[in-house]
């Protein structure tokens, strides 16, 4: 869920990409949008107008309006096209209230003085206004149809390909335009319009002033304070990003060691293979779960106007995963079980050690001390054979656990529980089901985690939750929602923003919930130690 995933660098990012870090509270990223069309946004505007000054002050004002109304773009890929429309529909308010075109308004080009030849060594350097003067005068008897592509073509460093996509022909009809307007434009003044027009490009200064002009998101009657709501909500998207990682590795590292506690409980090849198979189905199943919601995250800024469908599929796998990998955990132990027994029956002398025997002190710890006739602690060190219950107490170890305070396993179920799958109050597993849930999968009131489902749900690449859903990929919510894409009744905005940085909202619990992800971790490398201290891996 960056929670909120980086977008790859601007020189590489699509608009569409773009736009969506713009809504998810990015503003340094409406700089490459800038950068990218400023060149476009100032020719058009120039070709229209007739004055450098005005064109450029009708694309600044044409981004300022395109940052306000970022949230109403239906299609991000159509960025270019939109910007364009903004611009058109700027110089035909200004053609009417002048009640003329004000490009027809230079003088001839035969008035104009005479011009000096030096040109300034800075390329940001406006050009005088006689020569502004001279250039129009000599490009405003082009048509418009020739004349934007011209304009264009030389700003864009004589790239006719460049233009084409910029205006949505093709390269041989820019051609064709290109080699009217200069039979059009008198050869006598041909090359100095060339020269002027490459001068007059808008370079950094230009991005920089619309950067300094954008006003926060927001309308003047909204809030105070939304700007740095948003930014403080960007960082606790980077964190709760780092956090949500923390608690999936967290869950798959306590499924690995249950895993290879497994390893150690094995005494026959037969076991061994169902191990190592079992672990490739799970680990499989969890990376391929991961690498889909990556690749349908991307698809979907790839192809923004089906982000919904995207949207919706992922969540369909999320919850298709939480119900099947606790199916198949379950499948998995009783197939365990059920080998082991009859493991004993066709390799006796591999279970002749005291140790493997069915009862041996070394299989099993339960304390002597009860309380209310519970064990204070129950562990399973070896694989249950078929038939055998799992294990209960206050504090529970084993295949199957079930504790009244705390447990932990390849199915633990406590108040307090760490496993392949956890549930409980405070649950962290690779799937995990709890009031405070953490994990790869997690799922619950408050639920962090790669993909989370819950009240309210922090996620790396994937949040579905009622109240309130952050992610760095696909955010649902009936509520707020916050992320790249996001759907509620408020999405991406300053309501939303103002919830995730509300005094009760997540931003506190977020790096503790990591921390404790971390720290349950103790028990369980304490247990597989135990494991492989008091059974071992002994040759077949």
């Amino acid at each position: 869920m960056q929670l909120s995933e980086s977008i790859p660098s601007s020189a590489l990012a699509s608009d569409a990409e773009l736009v969506a870090a713009c809504l998810a509270g990015d503003r340094s990223a409406f700089g490459p949008i800038v950068e990218r069309h400023q060149r476009l946004l100032c020719s058009l505007a120039y070709s229209a107008t007739g004055q450098l000054s005005q064109s450029e002050d009708l694309a600044q004002e044409t981004f300022v309006e395109a940052w306000r109304q970022l949230p109403k773009l239906r299609e991000p890929e159509k960025l270019r096209s939109w910007l364009c429309g903004i611009l058109r529909n700027k110089v035909f308010r200004l053609r009417r209230v002048d009640g003329r075109e004000p490009s027809r308004q230079a003088d001839p080009l035969d008035t104009a003085e005479e011009l000096e030849s030096d040109i300034p060594s800075t390329p940001d350097a406006t050009i005088e206004k006689e020569e502004q003067a001279i250039m129009w005068s000599a490009l405003e008897r082009v048509p418009e149809t020739y004349r934007e592509p011209l304009i264009l073509y030389y700003r864009e460093h004589r790239s006719v390909e460049h233009v084409a996509v910029a205006l949505d022909l093709s390269e041989d009809a820019v051609k064709q335009r290109l080699s009217r307007g200069r039979k059009i434009l008198q050869e006598q003044v041909l090359s100095f319009v060339e020269g002027a027009l490459a001068r007059s490009t808008p370079g950094k200064l230009f991005t920089i002033g619309v950067l300094a002009a954008l006003p926060p998101m927001a309308t003047p009657a909204k809030a105070a304070g939304i700007g740095a709501a948003a930014a403080q909500g960007s960082l606790l998207m980077k964190w709760t990003g780092v956090a949500a990682l923390l608690a999936s590795l967290s869950g798959v590292i306590s499924a690995v060691l249950a895993l290879r506690a497994n390893l150690d409980q094995a005494r026959t090849p037969a076991e061994r293979r169902f191990v190592v198979k079992a672990t490739i189905g799970l680990f499989g199943s969890a990376i391929a779960l991961l690498a889909i919601l990556y690749g349908v995250r991307a698809g979907s800024y790839h192809w923004w106007e089906h982000r919904l469908l995207g949207a919706i599929s992922a969540q369909v796998l999320v919850l298709s995963f939480v119900v099947a990998w606790p199916m198949a955990m379950v499948v998995i132990i009783r197939r365990q079980s059920k080998l082991r027994s009859s493991e004993r029956i066709r390799h006796p002398d591999n279970f002749a050690d005291a140790r493997d025997q069915v009862g041996a002190a070394a299989k099993e710890y339960r304390s002597r001390w009860q309380l209310w006739g519970v064990p204070l602690v129950h562990i399973r060190f070896s694989t249950a054979d078929e038939r055998e219950k799992p294990v209960f107490g206050w504090v529970a170890g084993g295949d199957r656990a079930y504790g009244l305070l705390f447990a932990w396993g390849g199915i633990a179920v406590a108040p307090i529980s760490v496993g392949a799958v956890a549930g409980g109050i405070l649950a962290v597993g690779s799937v995990s089901v709890g009031v405070i849930s953490l994990g790869m999968v997690s799922v619950g009131l408050f639920a962090l985690g790669s993909a989370a489902v819950g009240v309210k749900a922090l996620a790396w690449l994937s949040a579905l939750g009622w109240d309130m859903a952050a992610s760095g990929g696909f955010a649902i919510a009936q509520k707020v929602a916050v992320g790249p894409v996001a759907f509620a009744s408020h999405a991406n905005d300053e309501i939303a923003m103002a919830a995730l940085n509300a005094p009760d909202g997540p931003q506190d619990p977020v790096l503790w919930l990591a921390l404790i992800a971390i720290l349950v971790l103790v028990p369980v490398i304490l247990y597989a130690r135990a494991v492989r201290q008091r059974l071992g891996r002994r040759a077949t």
